[in-house]
């Protein structure tokens, strides 16, 4: 089956900020987070995918098109949510499906409204007196409401509280039953990441630090608490990440290249991160 979404080699350049020869592949019938901290070019990559901004290299693939050459029909076939909305606050749910019908071909105004009856929302009611929790899942209706087979989402959940991120991810499950579907999923909460996603794709400043299949990352690496001299003994490919204190040391390891016996501890996305953000990277 072939990839639902294909980056290579992209590159954008701005004055302060540059994103470096991305590469990532999203087979379908998976959820890739794409994590990493603020400005490291996250949002940059999905509005190079949806041919929001002008990329200096590379090339982008959607569904088997070029994301260019096949701009209208890539955009009939994804659904996009951004942090921000996509809608004017001064709108109710009947224009955003008046608006909607006009855009997508397959719009289905009964799935729409639907979901808004699921989520219990007031029709009537504008954007603008919605709670935060309710304009992100009208918006998410939206984008599922036109046969998409991609969802493109930049921080979807942020902000929310646990009880409505629980129900915007029952609704990813729903949506990913069918196994032609995909999801890239942008988020800063780790924990919805680690319920859903299938692979794990690391930006930092710009640059791709790691992609990885989710259950691969975290069965390859672990956490090594240690003194300097057990970490210097280490071999250097084996360490990802450290910090060195006072009292001893920390280290992202590769399970493989540590000796048996030494205390190896589970690791998760958000250790991760935090290795690769704000450790010091292996010498």
């Amino acid at each position: 089956m072939e990839n639902a979404l294909e980056i290579r080699g992209l590159c954008k350049r701005y004055d302060r900020f540059a994103l470096e020869d991305v590469s990532l592949m999203l087979p379908r019938g998976c959820v890739m987070g794409l994590v990493g901290e603020n400005g490291a070019g996250k949002t940059t990559t999905i509005k190079a995918v949806l041919n929001l901004i002008h990329r200096d290299a590379g090339e982008i693939r959607v569904l088997g098109m070029d994301n260019i050459a096949d701009e209208r029909a890539v955009k009939e076939r994804i659904g996009v949510v951004l942090e921000d909305g996509c809608f004017l606050n001064t709108m109710h749910a009947g224009q955003v499906d008046a608006l909607m019908r006009k855009a997508y071909r397959r719009w289905d105004s009964a799935q729409f409204f639907g979901f808004l009856d699921r989520f219990g929302i007031d029709r009537a009611k504008k954007i603008k007196d919605y709670s935060k929790g309710m304009r992100m899942k009208i918006n998410i209706a939206a984008a599922m409401s036109h046969g998409a087979e991609l969802l493109l989402m930049d921080e979807p959940t942020s902000g929310l509280d646990p009880v409505v991120r629980d129900e915007v991810l029952d609704l990813f499950y729903d949506f990913m039953q069918d196994e032609g579907h995909a999801i890239l999923l942008s988020s800063h909460i780790t924990s919805d990441l680690d319920k859903i996603a299938d692979y794990i794709t690391f930006i930092h400043g710009g640059r791709v630090a790691l992609s990885e299949p989710r259950d691969a990352l975290l069965d390859t690496y672990g956490v090594l608490r240690c003194t300097a001299d057990q970490l210097a003994a280490l071999d250097p490919a084996a360490v990802r990440g450290k910090r060195v204190g006072t009292f001893g040391c920390e280290a992202l390891v590769r399970r493989d290249g540590v000796p048996q016996g030494w205390p190896v501890e589970p690791v998760n996305i958000e250790q991760v991160m935090l290795f690769l953000m704000r450790g010091e990277e292996a010498r």
